[in-house]
């Protein structure tokens, strides 16, 4: 009636991976994970790869149905649920195990992964990485070096980027910061209707900082 087994074994299936198979109770029911190997302080981590269950794989006695169309079903038993999917050609997919009773929604399986996969690479291709970087000023910056560093500032802006503004002080401007943030103020002047301020001029320690993002479009 029941197997006794190690609840955990595996076979290596690749470089670094292994594939194990938990036996549950009942001879006829097992569970699989896809796991990847790493060691860490003479231990191995697993790594579970979560994915839909759909048709058969569902094991609740009742669930909430959905149908394809989108329209509720109501509380139904599997049975029932598996028949109204298969009569309709499609699959019984889970989509919200947590809940009580599970909901389960009556779709195309095969399509709705091809779709979801397309809108991820889709999302990725428009993805913009946004960096931050850094424009360096000082204390006693002339105005032709202080434009100079604007227009610097105003390309990484254009670019969609962020831009850290900051002044290192020495010696006795220690104890004149808010000269510094003067220099900070004539600096964004300058970037006027191109940047917007994410962080005010601040002394932090023997610097002062300011954070510049571009203006939306």
């Amino acid at each position: 009636m029941y197997t006794n087994v190690p609840p955990l074994y595996g076979m290596l299936c690749g470089r670094g991976v292994f594939r194990y198979m938990r036996a549950g109770l009942c001879k006829t029911r097992f569970y699989f994970a896809a796991v990847r190997r790493t060691k860490r302080k003479g231990r191995y981590k697993t790594i579970i790869k979560s994915q839909h269950q759909i048709n058969e794989q569902i094991r609740d006695r009742e669930v909430r149905v959905i149908g394809a169309d989108g329209q509720q079903l109501g509380v139904m038993g599997l049975h029932e649920a598996l028949r109204l999917a298969e009569e309709s050609g499609l699959d019984l997919v889970k989509i919200s195990p947590t809940a009580i009773p599970p909901v389960c929604k009556i779709m195309d399986y095969g399509k709705y992964k091809f779709d979801l996969g397309k809108k991820e690479k889709e999302n990725r291709r428009n993805q913009k990485m946004v960096e931050l970087k850094e424009v360096r000023l000082s204390m006693t910056i002339d105005t032709n070096d202080l434009n100079v560093k604007s227009r610097q500032a105003q390309k990484f802006l254009e670019s969609g980027n962020k831009v850290l503004v900051s002044i290192r002080l020495r010696g006795r401007q220690n104890a004149h910061p808010t000269l510094g943030i003067e220099v900070m103020n004539k600096f964004f002047e300058t970037l006027e209707g191109k940047a917007v301020m994410d962080k005010k001029p601040t002394s932090e320690g023997r610097n002062i900082t300011m954070v510049l993002s571009p203006v939306k479009q």
